[in-house]
């Protein structure tokens, strides 16, 4: 798989880098771990240093189904980072799991778990299914410029590239929407969608168009 979604690299097998989660982290109220993002990136960046996915993904598990959610750190997002790891030790069919947890939980969450639902389903063979989700997040208007995006580079993944570039636009097109209803700053997503874009139409020997001259833009 493309690591690069997830912004980590090396894979190994260092489980004692993952002690009993309850003697690793603090912020307990009466003796229950309360959730923060802290703790979870403080586990995702020692799995990017060591390759041990497979521990993090256990110990965020563990933290998301007996610790007590937060503000900061909502049970479905917990869930969500849970089943990123299990991608990353190449155990698709746990990560399926941590994101329907995660979808069951109905909480916030900052990517749609539905995305990385699809992408464990189709390592799974499962396209069908997979292709179900994606089909549904159509269908539900694309409101979300990261869904858009996220889904964009799965299917480039997937060299769907007439698919991904209809979604990478699609993104532009909310970003740009919002800046122009809110009268605001750049949205973040637009730079990110519209360089995944310009490759995708590069990749299939596309012109350059108008939103590609977005890119000479100060």
């Amino acid at each position: 798989m493309h690591e690069s979604c997830w912004q980590v690299l090396s894979r190994s097998h260092h489980p004692q880098h993952f002690p009993d989660t309850a003697e690793r982290f603090r912020g307990y109220r009466g003796g229950v771990a309360a959730l923060s993002r802290e703790q979870f990136d403080s586990i995702e960046f020692d799995a990017a240093a060591t390759g041990d996915h497979a521990a993090a993904a256990r110990a965020m598990t563990e933290l998301a189904a007996t610790g007590t959610e937060t503000a900061g750190m909502p049970r479905a997002e917990a869930f969500v980072r849970a089943g990123e790891q299990w991608l990353l030790a190449d155990r698709p069919d746990e990560a399926v799991r941590g994101f329907r947890r995660a979808m069951a939980d109905g909480g916030p969450v900052f990517a749609e778990p539905r995305v990385q639902l699809a992408r464990a389903l189709f390592q799974l063979g499962r396209h069908s299914e997979a292709q179900d989700l994606i089909s549904q997040l159509k269908d539900d208007h694309r409101r979300d410029p990261r869904t858009c995006d996220l889904v964009a580079e799965l299917l480039v993944e997937r060299s769907d590239l007439t698919a991904a570039l209809d979604w990478a636009t699609a993104g532009v097109e909310l970003c740009l929407a919002r800046q122009a209803d809110q009268a605001a700053g750049e949205e973040p997503e637009l730079r990110l969608l519209l360089r995944l874009r310009y490759r995708i139409r590069n990749d299939l020997g596309l012109p350059e168009d108008s939103y590609d001259a977005l890119l000479d833009e100060p």
